[in-house]
């Protein structure tokens, strides 16, 4: 079992911290994490780009000219593609980008990605953020104390308004729950700041 060190708000060391194996020493499977990367922003589109086809743009009722005599190329209608205020060909209509994943896929993913950020070093236990009181400040002083770096993950057990509400302006940080945490939020960031409590729930859930 993999050993890391718990420490309080102040970045001094309270204790140490025992990780599962199965959840954070596995090797990293490259090819699930990606997968489920490309998920997860696959679903982040909207896909509400639309076009008008020759059909739905107003106007082009009359044939513009007779079909033969006149010298022309032979013409339908005024709003066909070819023409200036025609309808679009082939353009893109509201549609999903999503796609659906494995649920053993997923679990591997995630199980992947923690386990290379303890290989990384880049995964800090925080025994707690000790704040009484919503002030950005604090929470500032607390990433600095632990050396999170530019771009942080904080991973509560449950929800904490004192805590998000701290965090939330500070340029850089997320946070986040154990039940909302995904793959491409943990390799997204430089330092994965986990309170004690939420290591215990996520060896819960994905052990």
């Amino acid at each position: 079992m993999a050993k890391l060190a718990v420490l309080d708000a102040k970045g001094k060391k309270v204790s140490d911290i025992e990780l599962a194996d199965g959840v954070f020493g596995i090797e990293p499977n490259k090819s699930a994490m990606h997968l489920v990367v490309v998920n997860y922003l696959a679903n982040q589109r909207q896909g509400t780009q639309s076009t008008l086809t020759r059909s739905e743009v107003s106007g082009g009722g009359k044939k513009p000219w007779r079909q033969k005599g006149t010298g022309r190329a032979r013409q339908g209608s005024t709003r066909a593609p070819q023409w200036y205020h025609g309808g679009i060909a082939l353009g893109p209509k509201p549609r999903t980008y999503g796609f659906s994943i494995n649920k053993k896929v997923r679990r591997l993913a995630m199980k992947s990605a923690l386990s290379s950020k303890v290989a990384a070093d880049e995964m800090t236990v925080l025994d707690s953020f000790g704040l009484d009181a919503i002030k950005t400040s604090a929470a500032a002083a607390v990433l600095g104390a632990v050396n999170a770096g530019k771009k942080t993950l904080i991973v509560l057990p449950e929800k904490d308004d004192v805590v998000y509400k701290s965090a939330r302006n500070i340029e850089g940080v997320k946070v986040a729950l154990v039940n909302t945490l995904n793959v491409y939020d943990i390799l997204n960031c430089n330092t994965m700041l986990v309170l004690k409590d939420a290591v215990a729930k996520i060896e819960e859930v994905y052990a």
